[in-house]
C-alpha cells in the first residue's frame, strides 16, 4: 500500500513522471453520449493529449472500459497513442473493485495517480476516491472528463477535493511532468502536442519557439 502521508504543497505536492501512472477510465462512445458537462469534443481532444504527454514522458498509463462489448471500444484518439494495449474491459462500475485493474496499478509501484474519466461523478469519482482512502496520492483531470450534467461534474470534483483528491487540468499534468523547459528530451514532442491540442497556448508556444529561432540582427 501506498504511504497515506500526501502533501498539498512544496515540490512533493507537484507531479513528476518518474511517480506518475494516468488511469483512463470509459472514454467509449456510449459514455460520451451522455455527457453534458462540457462539449464532447473538447474532452476528445482534452485526454488525447494526455495520453499523448504520458507517452512522451514514459509514464505507464493504464486504460479500462466498461461493458464495452455493449457500449463500444475506447475512442480511437486514445487507442491509436497505445495500439498494442488492450484495455481492460470489466463490469464493475467502480474500476477499482476489478482487481486487474488495481494489481496493473501496483505492478508499476508509483504512489501517484492521475485519473480522467467519463463520467466525472461515478467513474472517476468511485476509484479516485477508493485509491485515496487506500493511501494513494490522486489527481483528477477534470478537463479531460466530464459528467453527465455541468452540476454534475462539479459535484463529482467537489466530493473528490474534499476527500483531498487534487483537482488539476491536462495542460497542468504537461507542465509539471516537464519542469523546466531546458529538458530537451522531451521538449520536441511536447512542442507537438502543444501545436495539435493545446489551442491558444498552442499558438502562443509555436509563436514563442518561432521568435526563438528567428536570426537576430
Amino acid at each position: 500500500m501506498a504511504s497515506a502521508e500526501t502533501s498539498y504543497s512544496g515540490l512533493n505536492g507537484l507531479l513528476t513522471p518518474e511517480e506518475s501512472v494516468l488511469l483512463l477510465v470509459d472514454h467509449q462512445g456510449f459514455q460520451f453520449a451522455n455527457t453534458h458537462s462540457q462539449d464532447g469534443q473538447l474532452i476528445v481532444n482534452n485526454v488525447v493529449a494526455l495520453a499523448k504527454t504520458a507517452k512522451a514522458f514514459g509514464v505507464p498509463t493504464i486504460l479500462t472500459t466498461v461493458l464495452e462489448e455493449r457500449g463500444g471500444y475506447i475512442i480511437k484518439g486514445v487507442q491509436d497513442v497505445f495500439p498494442d494495449q488492450k484495455p481492460i474491459n470489466r463490469s464493475f462500475i467502480n474500476a477499482w473493485q476489478d482487481q486487474r485493474f488495481v494489481d496493473a496499478v501496483k505492478k508499476t509501484g508509483r504512489k501517484k495517480l492521475v485519473f480522467a474519466a467519463l463520467w466525472t461523478e461515478v467513474c472517476l469519482a468511485m476509484p479516485a476516491l477508493q485509491a485515496k482512502g487506500e493511501g494513494y496520492d490522486v489527481f483528477a483531470v477534470a478537463d479531460a472528463s466530464g459528467g453527465v450534467s455541468p452540476e454534475a461534474h462539479a459535484m463529482g470534483m467537489q466530493r473528490m477535493i474534499q476527500a483531498g483528491i487534487k483537482p488539476i487540468t491536462w495542460l497542468a499534468v504537461l507542465c509539471e511532468w516537464q519542469r523546466d523547459w531546458a529538458r530537451l528530451e522531451t521538449f520536441g514532442a511536447l512542442a507537438s502536442i502543444l501545436s495539435e491540442h493545446g489551442g491558444g497556448s498552442g499558438v502562443a508556444f509555436a509563436w514563442e519557439s518561432q521568435l526563438l529561432q528567428a536570426p537576430r540582427s
